[in-house]
């Protein structure tokens, strides 16, 4: 917080910290008939209500001081989306510990060095990810036990892990006589890596205000949307900066949260969206590439789904319209980073925008839209000068805001601000409207003779054919032009193209420059584990390839 003067006149009203305890408590004294319901990991479908979870997580609170847990500790978990996790996130940071949710996705090294650069002193995983707890739990230096996630007769007869103690036991020894504490609101509550730095994983450090603000911010109309009507399933994985806040926004406003545990798979989803009459939904592009698979192979349609939020990576307008020309799904594309908590921008349509034609509102949803009240934005040019808001000059994104990082855990890379603002490393227009539409991250812009081209504007047209299931788009060498732009495609199962007839679908549609030189078919795309697209790898991979001579 900085230094910033006081009136002579303050007001006189209760100054009660901003913690995030104060959200499940919420939920419990005027929400807590509402349900919970998991897919778990055990397979079986689990339910039970908000004040079932806010009882355990007192249990767990309690439990977590038996141990030696004090406040600052970090606690970290290797979890899927289900109940078990959600009452970590209130026990843990409730309790004035740290929550700390590591990506199973990982290679164990990384983990280990996520662990130890942590300094967790406790690490909950839920029971198939054993395992891989076991290939680097030697690796990790502070942690004192490890807790799996499940009953007593889910527990391995043996295991290589030392200490290994059983969730359920803690929550059955443990009251529910449990008072939340008051503390600074300032505090430390939550700490996730990102895997969007270079180098090693670098730790966001959030604090209980910035939270408990991001959750009110979250669930305005022009964000996500989220009231006590809905029926709220988080394909995010509360392990990817902490599910954009559903877990807390959800609860926040009282409506029935579904989580689909391990199953992500389009078939799964649908079943569980039918079954629980889910009406909300957020996630990466390729989780709904997935379920718009399934639904369109088998011919089905969706009973109650009618809203969901798409980021982590442009969406492409291909499948933003077959959601809402086909199955009458709204998509509200959002954009935002690990650095902020995540949610930055969400893209809804204004007042004077409804009587235009449907192209150009079109055109504005496929941006990733209008700056949420509490961030801050504007774009730059390589002198550091701010550039004009005319929805065609591109700059270097920079935000600010009450939940966006001044620093990494640790200060590593020490000061990462520009004049107090974050630099995202994304390239961007802004319109006069104050729409943000990102044309790249910063290393992929691809730079021919000089001028920037967007990668993401000519994936997008690419994903608009009907034979291409997914593409990306690298810069390569060209002797002339210093790189020119590579299209790699994933062709959709039975579909056939030529890289003529790829090619010739740029016609009209964009300056001809900006046409891709050449097409390279693959059978898969590099995958993350966050869901994005790795162009480092396709770089890599098609580091040495000749383009056609032109």
């Amino acid at each position: 917080m900085g230094n910033y003067p006081k009136s002579p006149v303050m007001g006189q009203m209760m100054s009660e910290p901003l913690l995030i305890s104060s959200i499940i408590e919420h939920a419990d004294r005027y929400c807590g008939a509402n349900e919970i319901v998991s897919r778990r990991v055990e397979g079986d479908i689990h339910r039970y209500t908000y004040r079932d979870c806010h009882k355990r997580a007192r249990q767990m609170a309690n439990a977590l001081g038996g141990l030696g847990v004090k406040m600052g500790d970090r606690v970290a978990t290797l979890a899927w989306n289900g109940y078990r996790h959600l009452e970590l996130y209130y026990a843990i940071s409730g309790s004035g510990a740290v929550m700390h949710t590591i990506n199973p996705r990982l290679h164990p090294e990384q983990i280990a060095y996520i662990a130890n650069h942590a300094e967790d002193q406790y690490l909950f995983f839920d029971l198939n990810f054993l395992p891989l707890v076991e290939a680097f739990a030697a690796h990790c230096k502070t942690v004192k036990g490890y807790v799996m996630m499940c009953a007593r007769d889910r527990m391995p007869a043996e295991s290589k892990i030392a200490n290994l103690l059983c969730y359920e036991d803690l929550i059955e020894a443990s009251s529910d006589n449990y008072e939340w504490p008051l503390f600074d609101e300032n505090s430390a509550s939550s700490l996730c890596y990102t895997s969007g730095t270079t180098g090693n994983p670098k730790g966001a450090l959030y604090s209980h205000r910035s939270t408990v603000l991001h959750s009110y911010a979250s669930a305005m109309p022009d964000a996500l949307n989220v009231s006590a009507r809905d029926v709220v399933l988080p394909v995010v994985p509360m392990f990817h900066v902490n599910a954009w806040g559903l877990p807390y926004s959800v609860p926040l406003t009282g409506a029935k949260m579904v989580f689909p545990g391990p199953a992500l798979d389009g078939k799964s989803l649908f079943e569980l969206f039918e079954q629980e009459q889910v009406t909300f939904s957020a996630g990466v592009p390729t989780v709904w590439l997935g379920l718009l698979t399934h639904v369109g192979q088998n011919n089905l349609t969706f009973s109650s789904f009618k809203r969901t939020v798409i980021g982590g990576s442009a969406c492409p307008p291909a499948m933003m319209k077959a959601f809402r020309e086909q199955y009458d799904v709204e998509v509200v594309h959002a954009w935002g980073m690990t650095e902020m908590s995540p949610l930055g921008t969400a893209c809804t349509l204004q007042a004077h925008h409804l009587t235009l034609p449907p192209e150009k509102q079109q055109a504005i949803l496929e941006k990733q839209g209008h700056a949420i009240f509490g961030v801050d934005m504007k774009i730059v040019g390589d002198d550091g000068k701010e550039l004009p808001w005319d929805g065609k000059t591109y700059g270097n994104l920079l935000v600010k805001g009450p939940w966006i990082i001044s620093s990494y855990f640790k200060n590593e890379g020490g000061d990462v601000l520009e004049e107090g603002w974050f630099p995202t490393g994304d390239v961007a227009t802004i319109d006069p409207d104050g729409y943000m539409q990102i044309t790249d991250r910063s290393k992929d812009v691809i730079k021919s003779g000089g001028e920037w081209i967007g990668s993401i504007d000519l994936e997008n047209i690419a994903m608009a054919h009907p034979a291409v299931q997914q593409a990306a788009c690298i810069g390569v060498f060209h002797p002339k032009w210093d790189e020119r732009p590579l299209l790699v495609v994933v062709k959709k199962p039975g579909a056939e193209v030529t890289k003529e007839e790829l090619i010739r679908f740029y016609d009209g549609k964009i300056a001809k420059w900006w046409t891709p030189d050449d097409v390279a078919f693959v059978d898969a795309l590099p995958i993350g584990a966050t869901g994005k697209v790795l162009k480092n790898r396709i770089r890599e991979q098609f580091k040495d390839y000749k383009l056609p001579a032109t």
